[in-house]
């Protein structure tokens, strides 16, 4: 692999942690500054809903000035997030720590980009490998966000998570240092093409393989996120499982979203994408059916690592799959739209899990997931057969 993709699996692995960070202290954090338990799981809603709104920027961005300066913006975004939390903590100040978690969202909306900018660094047939690689800089993320937030005494500090918050800003300082130093914009192989050429986008939309891509990554996400968001409230709310019980089975979650990332590309290669989705979907199903027969930690923890291992085969899976859809001209359109409805799903997957949680309990918000599974199989099945199709015709 090219120096530059490694520069990003570095990145990545610092830059990404503001995800686990948040993810596994936001609703604690949260329920300990916020005005009412229904607002505990809002800060973690907020940092992707501060990734959708600053795709298109980000993106719009990336497309005149090319990737790296974005980058740079995007790892100080994550800067800013550590002391607007860390303010928040020594404030007491619930709106202080939505505004770090929504801060700390528009640094990831970069992040999400560096897997594009990877692929764009390879040959197209080892593209799937380059977007996994960068991936697995995720798995760094996955146990360092975690032991970050706790720095400093975490929720039994004087001032609860402020420590761990200043951590993370200087975490994100490190992401720079390593951008700046590495990584080189002389390494993208793609043409170069004026600003908004290409066709129109309601044409690239009516492709069904942009619609199987986008599902797969944005089901994919949304329910991976709709279950991991609730997951540390029902360990210690309603299961009475330890912090440090909710905090092993967010780490190892998050390891396993990122670990079969060292197979994932090459799995491509052999079994196809399609293959490959229909594996994801049916590690979502396994997850459901375990988490819906017991509240054990093991049944915790194996449904997290299923979960896990399905978000990784469909959004590689689905990564690999976008730029089929697209001409180089087009890719910085295609790519923000994209993101924008993964993230904008994620979002409101994140907002939605605290509420649904309290009204439904965790079983029932098992079974909501379950219709979205349906949607992407379905998605799948009109691709296919379009291709099919086209490939009769052609002979």
């Amino acid at each position: 692999m090219p120096l530059n993709v490694w520069i990003l699996v570095a990145a990545q692995a610092l830059a990404m942690c503001t995800a686990p960070f948040i993810v596994f202290i936001g609703s604690i954090h949260g329920r300990l500054l916020a005005p009412s338990p229904e607002l505990a799981t809002l800060p973690v809603g907020l940092v992707v809903v501060g990734t959708v709104l600053a795709i298109k920027p980000a993106t719009w961005l990336m497309e005149r000035t090319g990737r790296k300066p974005v980058m740079l913006l995007g790892a100080f975004a994550g800067a800013v997030a550590g002391l607007l939390g860390a303010l928040a903590a020594w404030t007491v100040n619930f709106p202080l720590l939505c505004a770090a978690a929504v801060v700390g969202g528009t640094g990831l909306a970069v992040v999400h980009q560096y897997r594009f900018a990877a692929m764009e660094s390879v040959s197209p047939d080892m593209a799937g490998s380059a977007a996994a690689r960068v991936l697995l800089g995720g798995l760094v993320a996955a146990w360092l966000g975690p032991e970050v937030a706790l720095a400093g005494g975490g929720e039994q500090a004087d001032h609860p998570f402020m420590g761990g918050w200043l951590a993370l800003s200087a975490v994100q300082v490190l992401a720079m240092v390593v951008l700046v130093v590495g990584y080189r914009a002389s390494g993208e192989h793609v043409r170069t093409a004026a600003v908004g050429g290409g066709r129109s986008m309601a044409a690239i939309l009516r492709q069904p393989v942009i619609w199987a891509a986008i599902s797969a990554a944005a089901v994919g996400y949304a329910i991976m996120s709709f279950i991991m968001t609730a997951t540390p409230l029902s360990m210690t709310e309603i299961a009475d499982h330890q912090l440090e019980d909710a905090k092993w089975v967010i780490q190892i979650h998050i390891m396993a979203m990122y670990l079969p990332s060292l197979v994932s590309g090459w799995l491509i290669r052999v079994v196809g994408i399609p293959r490959m989705m229909g594996l994801g979907l049916l590690a979502y199903l396994g997850c459901v059916l375990l988490a819906f027969s017991g509240i054990t930690f093991h049944h915790y923890l194996s449904a997290l690592i299923l979960l896990g291992i399905g978000w990784n085969f469909l959004f590689v899976g689905g990564t690999t799959l976008l730029p089929q859809g697209y001409r180089d001209e087009e890719r910085f359109r295609v790519q923000g739209l994209n993101d924008l409805m993964v993230f904008g799903s994620q979002a409101t997957a994140a907002l939605s899990a605290g509420a649904v949680l309290a009204a439904f309990e965790w079983t029932g918000l098992l079974l909501i997931a379950v219709p979205f599974l349906i949607l992407h199989g379905v998605l799948m099945a009109v691709w296919l057969m379009s291709r099919r199709v086209s490939t009769e015709s052609a002979e």
